[in-house]
């Protein structure tokens, strides 16, 4: 009964070749999982050590290329808001033309190309030569090349921008609203760029010794206040002085007696001018006097000052190691290179 129901084992061995072809072999035999080259491990390593680095490099330049697709287009929105139509400047009243005078002087007032550059630097000080002029037209070609001028900037030349942006968007703030509202987008855009970039962190490698200037402003004048400058003002000052008191000498040294007049009106009023000019020649002796003494104290503050920055700065400066940066990811390579 056993033979009857069981095949033979012939058959059973033929049966299973015909259920399971050749080819699921393969199938099989790549479903299992590899295993490492026992030929080069440590380049299985290195490729494994190097991609997190590499990664994590690419992860940190994102936010940097966030942030500075976020400034040009802020940049890109103050120049279009700067485009105005023509004669706009002119146009304006004249206690906001007196504000525009502000606002240009708070733009390009101090050493600019120092801090800005060179190029944008000279661009903010045509530009605020135009708003002074009331140009419109070229104060509209220089807002249009904003965009280009500040792709290569330093964060210290960012930085002094934003604050330059920061203090004549509030002028333009002050003017209120006028015509179609262009003053107080203008302030707008300004304000938020100049936000932005004094936000910016300022590395230690950037900074200069730079020096404090002062500058003293009369209606369209400006004049930089520097130590020499100080001093050849208190050397005028000394000579109108003189000048002024040899002046009032010998108009004093004159004999009254010596001096004769047609009638008493005559003589009444070459005695008041007489007096007057006394007057007008020892005042000017005095004021020229107290100015030379000041300039001479403000020449000796100016330097004192300078010494002041100058010293500390050249100090951190010279102590500071210079350092070659290598990437991890080329380190890792030369690390692959190496037997």
């Amino acid at each position: 009964m056993a033979s009857l129901l069981l095949p033979p084992i012939s058959n059973l061995l033929s049966s299973s070749t015909l259920a399971f072809p050749h080819n699921a072999l393969h199938v099989l035999h790549s479903q299992l999982p590899l295993k490492p080259s026992k030929k080069n491990p440590k380049s299985i390593q290195n490729n494994t050590s190097r991609s997190p680095i590499c990664s994590a490099l690419a992860e940190s330049d994102s936010p940097k290329s966030a942030q500075q697709q976020d400034i040009q287009t802020l940049i890109q929105d103050l120049s279009n808001s700067l485009t105005l139509p023509p004669d706009y400047f002119s146009q304006l009243p004249r206690d906001l033309r007196l504000d525009l005078n502000d606002a240009a002087f708070d733009l390009a007032n101090g050493p600019v190309p120092d801090e800005c550059g060179q190029e944008l630097g000279e661009a903010l000080l045509n530009l605020s030569r135009a708003w002074e002029l009331a140009d419109t037209s070229t104060s509209n070609s220089i807002a249009s090349k904003l965009p280009s001028l500040t792709l290569t900037l330093t964060d210290s030349a960012k930085f002094a921008l934003g604050k330059r942006l920061v203090a004549s968007g509030r002028r333009f703030q002050s003017m209120g609203q006028y015509g179609e509202g262009e003053l107080q987008r203008i302030s707008k855009a300004m304000i938020q760029t100049g936000r932005l970039l004094s936000a910016l962190p300022v590395s230690t490698t950037d900074k200069e010794p730079k020096t404090e200037t002062r500058m003293f402003k009369f209606g369209e004048l400006q004049v930089e206040l520097t130590p020499e400058k100080a001093n050849i003002g208190a050397a005028i000052g000394v000579v109108f002085g003189f000048l002024s008191w040899e002046l009032a000498q010998g108009i004093q040294s004159i004999p009254e007696s010596s001096l004769q007049y047609a009638n008493d009106n005559a003589d009444l009023l070459a005695k008041s001018l007489r007096g007057a000019l006394l007057v007008i020649g020892y005042s000017s002796t005095i004021l020229s006097a107290s100015a030379s003494v000041g300039l001479i104290l403000l020449g000796l503050q100016l330097r004192k000052r300078i010494s002041k920055i100058s010293k500390p700065l050249d100090a951190i400066l010279s102590c500071v190691p210079v350092k070659q940066a290598v990437s991890p990811c080329v380190y890792s390579s030369v690390s692959d290179a190496s037997p």
